[in-house]
């Protein structure tokens, strides 16, 4: 019984395409989908949270942002933007690995990601020495922020060190990175 033509058939009798056969289009553009990511972290569809958190963490894996500063979800077959209230993800966890220049900060976002503090994934700090607003970079483009409570035990594992100007800055020690936890411009810096 056949249910219909196979897949990447001419013929029908399911052998590959002849070299050179067009290859299908790439994803279509849908526009804007009815998903919006929140401050929180929480997933929206059509104004209503998404309440499998696994269903979510798909749609994370298929997230990108576009050097415009759009949030898109892509798919091979579909491409459309997404609304992002902030950033997408939240960094709601923080494990402090080894001491000293050997310590390594694993945070885990709201979705189980888990990125370690480090070159690649620096911390980032905005906002004012009052209301602090502290990034990490989970993967390009896309942060997490870092949740109020996880913050806090940042400032507990804090240490001085000379910042940019010589001046001691107050800050943390991740994978060979010193990252101070003050707003500044060129946060986080290269291996010590």
């Amino acid at each position: 019984m056949t249910r219909g033509r196979p897949i990447n058939s001419a013929e029908g009798n399911g052998a590959a395409p002849a070299a050179g056969a067009a290859m299908p289009p790439l994803a279509s553009v849908c526009g804007a989908f009815p998903i919006r990511i929140s401050r929180d972290g929480t997933w929206f569809y059509h104004g209503s949270p998404i309440g499998r958190k696994p269903l979510a963490r798909l749609f994370s894996t298929i997230l990108a942002r576009r050097e415009d500063g759009s949030y898109w979800l892509s798919t091979p077959y579909e491409s459309g933007t997404i609304e992002v209230d902030d950033v997408p993800f939240v960094a709601v966890l923080c494990e402090a690995r080894g001491e000293g220049e050997a310590r390594e900060l694993a945070f885990t976002t709201n979705l189980d990601e888990v990125v370690v503090a480090s070159e690649d994934h620096p911390i980032t700090m905005r906002g004012t020495a009052e209301e602090p607003a502290p990034y990490v970079l989970v993967r390009p483009g896309l942060e997490a922020r870092i949740a109020r409570a996880v913050f806090y035990q940042l400032v507990d594992l804090a240490e001085e060190a000379p910042g940019p100007d010589g001046a001691p800055r107050l800050g943390v020690r991740s994978a060979g990175c010193f990252f101070p936890l003050e707003p500044a411009e060129g946060v986080g810096s290269a291996p010590t």
